[in-house]
């Protein structure tokens, strides 16, 4: 059975990952793009937003990092990680009729290091 503490830690982490994907979201809308979805899960894995820029469907990661002791939070988004990330890429267009050699499509990075703000949002297209 997990400690209280270590409970405690995961509780703060995950609203910590909430506020980080809530501003990355805020932030691609203010830059033109649609909000589909949010927190897409399947088998396959997890894709935290998903938008719209123009007819580009955007399957966007988002990796947060208070402070950089282990590394910035672009560096979080490793090829395990993309693996898994476009497993769930394909997993949602097959469930939503989406054909990827048809309909254009790409996987965004959105990357805070610090303060939950803005000016530390660093935004990577298809990365």
């Amino acid at each position: 059975m997990p400690s209280i503490e270590r409970q405690e830690k995961a509780k703060k982490s995950t609203l910590l990952g909430r506020q980080a994907e809530n501003l990355a979201k805020n932030y691609l809308l203010q830059q033109g793009l649609c909000f589909v979805e949010s927190n897409f899960h399947s088998r396959a894995g997890e894709i935290d937003i998903v938008m719209r820029e123009a007819s580009t469907w955007v399957f966007v990661e988002v990796k947060y990092r208070q402070d950089d002791t282990h590394g910035k939070a672009v560096e979080f988004f490793h090829a395990a990680k993309r693996k898994k990330f476009l497993k769930a890429v394909q997993y949602f267009m097959h469930n939503h009729s989406l054909n990827p050699a048809m309909v254009d499509h790409r996987i965004d990075l959105v990357a805070i290091d610090g303060a939950i703000q803005d000016e530390n949002i660093q935004w990577f297209k298809s990365v």
